[in-house]
């Protein structure tokens, strides 16, 4: 199979799904020509004519307009070239995108199946306004599906899924994963959305990761190897649907849980998800079992390297958490 990068990978799947739905179309801040900010739509425009529109520098105007158009039967794809830009939008994001369909029903015309790609993450030393990885924010709203892939395979697959969903999709991508490369296999395939993969097997503590958080806790892996424990990592994959049914296999096997995200840490997605590791143990009759979170400070992304590195999540913070875990003992 050949090996591609996740920004590669991306705009094939744009590609296919244009060529295959001709409903098809993507809208964003300079996505003509060079392909926007990241390049992910590069050369499309040239291919597909004016079903790749440049737009003014608007994500209300992005976002509103393709909620018309979703409602009029056309499958837009729209870029909101940093995820700090979607609260420009918050009113078409979550009072019209997830709303109208929710609320009217899954039938037409309420079909509303829109795809919002963004790009979130820190480490690159870009500041407070264009380094947020705002998950928790939408998780909090009911009718939108979250997806975040991190490898090459699953950008690709989990994107032609994403633009074939009828509802709307947050479709997160990380800075740094956009060189990261992956073998792509030449038949098409889709990655169902809702559905979390098992990146690392081990018996000692499950490690949840998000995003780019799942390569730090690949590497944590191998740290604590070396110290003969053996971490079990989740790549979530998607927010919502969140695949409850993976993590608590994994949770009920190793009986320690750390759960990691790049957004900060008060009202995250990791204290949603061990709340609900929490109480399905309890369900279950089984006692709690010891759990632990890493997440960003409480504090907008500094835009110096070293106060950067000191306020996001690193690998040596999910060993810590890890040994944090090893240390406790599950209550009655």
């Amino acid at each position: 199979m050949p090996r591609i990068t996740m920004r590669e990978a991306l705009n094939q799947a744009l590609a296919e799904e244009m060529e295959r739905d001709p409903t098809v179309c993507l809208w964003g801040e300079n996505i003509e020509g060079v392909g926007g900010g990241f390049m992910i739509t590069s050369g499309l425009s040239d291919r597909f004519g004016e079903r790749v529109r440049d737009t003014p520098l608007a994500e209300t105007a992005i976002a509103g307009a393709s909620v018309g158009a979703a409602y009029c039967g056309l499958r837009p794809v729209i870029e909101i070239m940093f995820a700090d830009f979607a609260f420009v939008c918050m009113d078409e994001l979550v009072n019209k995108m997830a709303k109208l369909r929710y609320c009217n029903g899954a039938h037409d015309p309420f079909r509303f199946p829109i795809v919002v790609r963004m790009k979130v993450g820190g480490y690159a030393g870009l500041g407070s306004e264009h380094s947020q990885t705002p998950l928790a924010h939408f998780m909090h709203t009911p009718g939108l599906k979250l997806a975040f892939p991190t490898i090459p395979y699953d950008a690709k697959g989990m994107l032609k899924a994403a633009i074939r969903d009828d509802n709307p999709v947050l479709f997160f991508e990380h800075l740094l994963h956009y060189g990261l490369k992956g073998e792509i296999p030449d038949v098409e395939y889709l990655v169902p959305l809702g559905k979390a993969s098992v990146r690392r097997g081990g018996d000692d503590v499950t490690v949840i990761a998000i995003g780019y958080m799942v390569d730090m806790a690949l590497q944590a892996a191998e740290a604590m190897e070396k110290e003969g424990v053996t971490l079990e990592v989740i790549d979530l994959r998607s927010l919502e649907p969140l695949d409850m049914e993976t993590i608590m296999q994994s949770v009920m096997k190793t009986g320690r849980v750390v759960a990691v995200d790049e957004d900060v840490m008060r009202c995250g997605a990791p204290a949603e998800i061990l709340m609900q590791v929490y109480e399905q143990m309890r369900e279950w009759g089984k006692p709690p079992v010891p759990m632990a979170r890493v997440a960003a400070a409480n504090v907008p992304i500094p835009y110096s390297p070293p106060l950067e590195k000191a306020v996001l999540p690193s690998v040596e913070r999910i060993v810590s958490a890890v040994h944090a875990v090893l240390g406790q003992v599950a209550s009655a």
